[in-house]
């Protein structure tokens, strides 16, 4: 009696994979069977370079990897950002650079992405599964300098929810992970930047999330989370923020 054929894995997309937050992702996807591909500011180490910076680059970007994953991607994970201070009163050029550039990489790419996994999920006809990496700062706010981050975070939920309610009935799935600090290069930094420890009395656990928390569970969302699950928001911060 023959066998069935085995499951192929899942062709995962994973944007700003190569450290951090992005890493675990990939290694959390890879570890589950999936073929990851992953992405960075440039080639190196087996991710797909792209400035995101650059408004034709998340489209040159999903090319790319459909041809490194045999014309298929399964899941989108929009995990790049950028965190960069921008205060009031900064000149008015600056602010509205700082306020371009964040919302170009955090938003505008990642919605570029979702728009080409949305088409290509309806042409495949067998939907399929996007995660984006949002943060607590979308529901909380963020410090008097990061407004622009703070909004950016906010559109990708609402984002993700017009995608679940738009396409649920297509098998189109979409989900949000709303981290508060993540264990980070970045985030050490903006620990250190304002004062470590009156921060981490701000949450209940007692510290900040692993970079290995926030994967799994993107992970989990990517290839694993209930169906019905779609348009879910996942926080992850330490009970700092309860919705």
């Amino acid at each position: 009696m023959s066998q069935a054929p085995a499951p192929s894995p899942a062709h995962v997309l994973v944007t700003g994979s190569t450290r951090g937050i992005g890493s675990a992702i990939v290694e959390a996807l890879s570890a589950r069977g999936a073929r990851v591909v992953g992405h960075g500011s440039r080639d190196r180490d087996g991710a797909l370079g792209a400035d995101l910076s650059d408004p034709a680059a998340a489209d040159g970007l999903w090319d790319r990897a459909l041809g490194a994953l045999d014309g298929r991607i399964d899941v989108l994970v929009n995990n790049a950002g950028v965190f960069e201070p921008v205060p009031v009163d900064a000149p008015l050029a600056e602010w509205q650079a700082g306020w371009g550039r964040t919302m170009q990489i955090n938003l505008q790419a990642s919605a570029d992405l979702c728009r080409r996994a949305v088409l290509h999920f309806r042409e495949r006809g067998g939907g399929g599964r996007i995660v984006n990496i949002a943060s607590r700062a979308a529901y909380r706010g963020d410090s008097p300098a990061h407004w622009h981050y703070a909004a950016s975070k906010a559109g990708m939920v609402g984002m993700t929810k017009s995608i679940a309610r738009g396409y649920a009935a297509e098998r189109i799935l979409a989900f949000a992970v709303c981290p508060g600090f993540t264990m980070t290069g970045m985030a050490e930094d903006y620990l250190a930047s304002r004062g470590g420890d009156k921060l981490l009395a701000d949450i209940p656990l007692g510290r900040v999330a692993t970079a290995e928390e926030v994967g799994g569970a993107a992970a989990w969302l990517a290839l694993e989370a209930p169906a019905s699950m779609t348009g879910a928001v996942i926080d992850i911060n330490g009970a700092s923020y309860v919705r």
